[in-house]
């Protein structure tokens, strides 16, 4: 039996060697192409700034556009429905998973986005990813703007639809693509794109491409995650800031970014949100988020409605100083129009050299690279709050000055 035990061992550490050289190599490739990841452990501090191994960072990074995170009637509201409720949810949505937050929360996010419904979801991406294959599939075409969120990207490929897709903010390129597939034998066909691109920061004409989609026919559906409680007189995202009503329009948002909390969402008519519970696979199989975090978003999306037009005024004035202070000192913010603002670098030598020079001097703002934008596109990307103070802003032009 020792024998046995010993050769058992022996084929199975044969057995793994290449696979452990296989992995060993693909990390040596990835590390010597710059393009190798670790993750950083931060502590917040003052919701602007972060402490790193002891230091104190401003941190440019983040999507809480509002610092609402912190909120105390957030966080306070967060902790009474802990007590109430526990911790985890224990199930999923279908199962035994939901409770009176989840669907208080569904109620309050379709008043707010003026849709008939709504359905709550864990993760931007598990909405995309869920949402779009169960809307599309074989025999249906999807048209998808190229810079679209790897998350809409993931989802299309899970469709197995035709997916077409269309140069970045080109209305034109668009229309041409709906023309041509408009006598085919498609199914459905269904336009998709992002509000705000989270890394070039630009926003997409909605307004024109809602005229195509009712045009030819097209469902329309947006990914308004870095708008939901940027844009708009309200904080109501892009369709608010075009002068839209929510409308038989596809909303999916989130409210891990401005709203400080988690989780995502899908607003529409409803029976688009029946099929989804029926057919959206990363709901139905997913547990289903904590009864304390709904409870939390509820409370934030309350906030962003009635009284974050302060907050919001505050963002867009850091955003102003930022942007403008970094285009005098000649750096390409693309087509940047929100506060993600990006610095082009180019190569990702030149990208990973800069972001070293910004930590150097305390401010945390990491290297974009690929697979995240295109080869040659390396950056980095600021993200501009309303906590952020004039002297943070300052201190950024300041060391940013340095390298020109």
């Amino acid at each position: 039996m020792k024998e046995f035990r010993e050769k058992s061992s022996q084929r199975s550490a044969l057995s793994t060697q290449p696979f452990e050289k296989n992995l060993k190599k693909e990390l040596q490739e990835l590390r010597k192409g710059g393009l190798l990841r670790t993750t950083v452990c931060v502590q917040p501090s003052r919701n602007t700034h972060v402490v790193i191994a002891g230091e104190s960072y401003v941190n440019l990074s983040s999507n809480d556009y509002l610092n609402l995170s912190s909120h105390p009637d957030i966080v306070k509201t967060a902790v009474t429905a802990l007590n109430k409720y526990g911790f985890g949810s224990g199930a999923s949505r279908l199962l035994s998973g939901t409770c009176r937050p989840h669907e208080e929360l569904e109620k309050k996010i379709a008043q707010f986005k003026g849709t008939e419904a709504a359905l709550v979801f864990n993760t931007g991406y598990a909405a995309n990813t869920g949402v779009i294959p169960a809307l599309a599939g074989t025999g249906d075409i999807i048209y998808s703007d190229e810079l679209n969120h790897a998350s809409i990207v993931d989802g299309t490929r899970l469709s197995k639809a035709d997916v077409k897709v269309y140069r970045h903010r080109d209305v034109s390129h668009l229309e041409t693509l709906l023309k041509e597939s408009r006598g085919s034998r498609a199914g459905k066909r269904i336009v998709v794109t992002d509000t705000v691109f989270s890394m070039d920061g630009d926003i997409a004409p909605l307004n024109d491409i809602a005229g195509l989609c009712n045009r030819y026919g097209a469902m329309f559906m947006v990914d308004d995650a870095h708008g939901t409680g940027v844009l708009g007189k309200t904080g109501r995202g892009g369709h608010e800031h075009f002068g839209m009503n929510g409308g038989p329009i596809i909303q999916m948002g989130t409210l891990s970014k401005a709203a400080g909390c988690y989780g995502a969402f899908i607003a529409a008519e409803k029976d688009v949100i029946d099929l989804l519970i029926n057919r959206a696979r990363s709901f139905i199989y997913s547990t289903s988020l904590p009864p304390a975090v709904c409870a939390a978003g509820v409370k934030a999306i309350g906030i962003i409605e009635s009284r974050s037009a302060r907050l919001r005024k505050k963002l867009w004035k850091n955003r102003k100083r930022l942007y403008e202070g970094i285009v005098n000192l000649g750096f390409d913010t693309l087509n940047s129009e929100t506060p993600i603002i990006p610095i082009m670098a180019g190569d990702r030598k030149k990208a990973l050299k800069l972001a070293g020079h910004l930590y150097k001097h305390k401010i945390y703002a990491p290297a974009i690279r690929p697979p995240t934008v295109p080869e040659g596109k390396c950056r980095i990307r600021f993200s501009v709050t309303a906590g952020h103070r004039d002297e943070d802003i300052d201190r950024v032009l300041e060391v940013l000055k340095r390298v020109r």
